[in-house]
């Protein structure tokens, strides 16, 4: 019997295991050399093949870029007047991470200064980003009371903030800014890309205490600030435009009004006023329907002023001549269609009456009849041709298209009642348009508010020049369309727009608006529409009231005479009246620089009344408002930087000093003592 061997303590293995306790062991073994691998894998990966990468990610936690701004461009009228510009004002950011330490501290000097619970600015504090707003847009003497020396992590910069220099004129018009100066409305909105340049930056790097200085490892971008938009709008005409609209609307208790100006020979768009007004310095306190421009937004159906196109229809068809007459049915006309009897009433009750005598006294009953001698075809393509149912493309945002149905889609009543105005609906922009396309001999001019772009340096990027759209009516009709229209203001409905002396051409309209779906009978839009002077126009005037009260409510006897009184005082102010080859009125103005000549001043915008110093030496503006003494330096060819609100105090360099074109004028403003009494 073979015996087992025996076992000694001392022997280095168990039989039973040492199998297994080896497997073990190089197991781990090989886990070792594999981890050992993948982690040698790993730093070859990011020492080596991704080494700019993880640099760059260990640089970002020392390195901050510091957006430099662009300045936002100008926007300019047709006469270079400023109507929007930027001031320079104080923000105030922070680094959180920083400012950690001195968290409470920071919060409480915020408090002092601005008047916001300390718990607003420690919420801002406590974020885990690297930037955050503390305030923005503070003016030079508030932004002083804060001394950043003492907060550590805190930052600050220069902002630009949108100056608007005419209160508010043109509110709708010209639109706003938000914080950021991105235009979100208006003008502003629809130039955004011209007026908003590209933003400049420089790096800068943080040394082990925390202070940023500029790194030498990087180049400056310097901003390229946006271009200046010159519009075709004049804001003297704009600011007369608003002021007899305001007062047209008192007088006639109306909640509203419109009021577009425009050349019908280039389609200039030269004034759009619209009341109530707003100021565009805080657009956003207004309600959303006094935001809108409704000129161009805003549909209406027209009344009266649309039998532009029957008239037009049937005279350039030759299918009814001036002189053929027609029985008015002395004012009541009672039409069947199909088992449906409606009356068609006239406010004049006229018996026989000739076609042109129908549009003098705005007969609805003879312009019924007519429509039946043009046909839906034939009265449809020339509204159609007019505009009517399309967008102008006046380059605003929102524009509408109106509502011109098909003639496939019209009832039996539809002929009729588009002929004189009703079922269509249309803006104030293309009935305005209309007009100035008779004015023009038949030719419809695309309407538009850019004159040009041009950069800062003066060069021009692209102009907006006249464009025609088609010719809607012969020569011969457009001038038998006017000797219509003036025949409205001379015999007709329109007796209230006449000026002594001046060949004035128009309509009125007046249409019951439509009220939970039914026309009110208390309820009107009035308007009249005309151009002057009637043998050669140089401006088409719409004046539009919404809801005027009382007994004088039509077109012809609260819009007329608003149109009328906007005419008159522009005559006196404007040379687009003046006859070719002749200039406006001048006197004589004396200067620092010794006597010279200057336009006659327009006495509703202070812009235009600037005197003009002669050049090559800068103006004092000390005590002037902000926006008279940036429209003198701009004329001056000097580039202004405004700091602060209310009147100018200080300016740098020095009033008489001797300066290059193009030099910057730092002019530091303070509101008036009244204005600082009243706000405390």
């Amino acid at each position: 019997m073979t015996e087992r061997p025996a076992y000694h303590a001392g022997n280095d293995e168990n039989p039973r295991t040492a199998g297994p306790e080896r497997i073990r062991l190089r197991v781990l073994q090989i886990g070792l050399l594999v981890l050992f691998a993948v982690v040698g894998l790993r730093l070859l990966q990011i020492q080596v093949i991704q080494s700019s990468k993880y640099r760059e990610i260990a640089q970002k936690q020392y390195r901050e870029p510091l957006v430099l701004p662009a300045a936002r461009g100008m926007l300019l009228d047709r006469n270079n007047v400023p109507i929007a510009s930027n001031s320079m004002f104080i923000s105030f950011a922070a680094d959180p991470k920083l400012a950690a330490d001195d968290a409470r501290t920071i919060a409480a000097e915020f408090s002092r200064v601005f008047g916001k619970p300390r718990d607003f600015y420690l919420g801002k504090l406590q974020s885990e980003s690297r930037f955050v707003w503390l305030e923005r847009q503070v003016s030079l003497e508030t932004a002083r009371r804060i001394d950043v020396r003492k907060l550590p992590g805190i930052v600050v910069r220069n902002e630009p903030k949108r100056l608007y220099y005419h209160g508010n004129i043109g509110g709708q018009l010209i639109g706003c800014t938000n914080i950021d100066n991105d235009g979100i409305a208006g003008l502003e909105l629809e130039f955004d890309r011209d007026l908003r340049g590209v933003d400049g930056y420089v790096i800068f790097q943080r040394d082990g205490l925390g202070h940023a200085r500029p790194s030498v490892d990087y180049p400056r971008v310097e901003p390229v600030n946006g271009c200046n938009v010159v519009l075709t709008v004049d804001m003297g005409l704009q600011a007369i435009a608003e002021k007899e609209l305001k007062k047209g609307i008192e007088a006639s208790k109306a909640e509203r009004g419109i009021v577009v100006m425009l050349q019908p020979k280039t389609g200039d768009i030269l004034a759009i006023a619209q009341y109530p007004a707003i100021d565009p310095n805080s657009y956003g306190k207004y309600p959303p329907e006094d935001q809108r421009l409704r000129a161009v937004t805003d549909n209406f159906e027209p009344g009266s002023v649309f039998k532009i196109v029957t008239t037009s229809a049937a005279l350039d068809n030759k299918l009814v001549t001036p002189d053929q007459k027609f029985f008015a049915e002395n004012g009541v006309y009672n039409v069947r269609y199909g088992s449906v009897v409606r009356p068609i009433t006239d406010t004049h009750k006229e018996g026989i009456i000739t076609f042109q005598q129908a549009l003098e006294v705005s007969s609805n009953i003879v312009m019924a009849k007519v429509s039946d001698i043009i046909g839906s075809e034939r009265l449809y393509k020339m509204a159609r041709d007019y505009g009517f149912g399309i967008p102008t493309d006046v380059g605003f945002p929102g524009e509408i298209a109106g509502v011109l149905k098909k003639p496939k889609d019209w009832s039996l009543m539809t002929l009729n009642s588009v002929a004189y105005g009703y079922e269509v609906s249309v803006s104030p922009i293309q009935i305005a348009t209309a007009y100035a396309a008779v004015a023009n001999g038949g030719i419809l001019m695309k309407p538009h508010l850019l004159k040009s772009v041009v950069t800062e340096q003066g060069q021009v990027m692209r102009t907006e020049q006249p464009q025609v759209i088609r010719r809607v009516v012969s020569e011969e009709t457009a001038k038998r369309l006017t000797d219509f229209f003036e025949g409205v203001v001379l015999r007709g409905t329109a007796k209230m727009a006449a000026i002594p002396g001046i060949r004035i051409a128009g309509k009125t309209g007046t249409s019951r608006k439509m009220i939970n779906g039914h026309y009110d009978l208390g309820s009107y839009t009035a308007s009249f529409v005309g151009f002057v002077p009637a043998d050669d126009p140089a401006v088409v005037c719409l004046v539009m009231m919404d809801n005027p009260q009382g007994v004088f409510y039509t077109g012809g006897t609260t819009s007329a005479p608003v149109f009328r009184d906007i005419i008159q005082r522009s005559m006196t102010s404007s040379d687009l009246f003046a006859p070719a080859g002749t200039q406006p009125a001048v006197v004589a103005e004396r200067t620092n620089g010794g006597s010279r000549t200057m336009p006659e001043p327009v006495d509703s915008a202070e812009a235009a009344s600037v005197v003009i110093h002669a050049g090559g030496t800068v103006p004092d503006v000390r005590g002037f408002s902000i926006r008279r003494a940036v429209a003198l330096l701009i004329r001056e060819k000097l580039d202004p930087v405004v700091t602060g609100s209310g009147i100018v105090v200080r300016q740098s360099p020095e009033a008489g000093a001797a300066v290059k074109p193009g030099t910057k004028i730092t002019l530091t403003c303070q509101p008036k003592i009244s204005d600082a009494l009243s706000s405390n």
